[in-house]
Parts: C-alpha cells; structure tokens; sequence
C-alpha cells in the first residue's frame, strides 16, 4: 500500500505519516525503488496514534502507548499510569485556563469601555510580576 492509500484509511495527512516516519513512531518497509510500503499493521498503528494525539497524548506519550498496544504481556496498570499521567497534565491545564479565564472576566468587567483613554486591561497587562488581579 502507499502512503496515499494509508493516509486515506488511517485519517492522516502524508505529511504526519512522513513525520511519525522519521521520528522513528512507524518503519515502513521500502521497494526496492525507495517507495514506501505499508501494510494493514502499519494502518491500524497510524490509526491508534491519530487517535491518542486527538486525545492530546506527547510523541512520547504515543510511543510509549503504541509500545504497550503491540506487547501482549504488558499490564494494564502501566498503561494506565500513561493515561493518568496525561489526565493529571490536562486537569492543571484546565485549571490555568480557569484562573486565566476569571482574571481576564474580572478585567472585562472593570473596564468602562467607553471614551475614556484609562483602561485596567492594559494597566494590568503593563503591570511588572504578571497580574494585578486575581
């Protein structure tokens, strides 16, 4: 199969196959004139990635993730050390976003928005040590 074919089946670009390739992800086998060749393997692998990266897992998270799919007698207890790892990085994530979220409402709501040239938006993004508010 080439890498349209796979790309098509997976729900990959060429260009993210290409990357997975040369960051070492997936080794697809080469004709003797340079092609590259995929297999049904090759597919379900791409698949399984663009899926942990749609779900925000690292490179790194990935390889580890597709090292563990591919070994029988993993547990499933390292795998979910992965996946509670990840959770972890996206609940603090979610967190910041929330602190940030309140900070800029809070200077939303304190400007006048009018005709006036003070304005505490700007006051606090100008602010030396970061925010103001809180």
């Amino acid at each position: 199969m080439n890498i349209g074919d796979v790309a098509a089946r997976a729900g990959l670009p060429a260009k993210t196959i290409r990357y997975y390739e040369e960051i070492g992800l997936i080794a697809p086998d080469r004709s003797s004139n340079g092609y590259r060749k995929f297999s049904e393997a090759h597919v379900h692998q791409l698949a399984f990635l663009g899926r942990a990266r749609s779900l925000g897992f690292s490179i790194e998270d990935c390889r580890i993730l597709l090292g563990l799919w591919g070994d029988r007698d993993r547990a499933s207890a390292d795998v979910k050390a992965v996946a509670r790892k990840h959770l972890a990085e996206i609940d603090a994530k979610m967190e910041e976003l929330a602190q940030m979220r309140r900070t800029l409402a809070d200077l939303v709501d304190r400007c006048a928005g009018d005709q006036r040239p003070d304005c505490p938006i700007l006051n606090d993004l100008a602010a030396e040590g970061g925010p103001v508010t809180s």
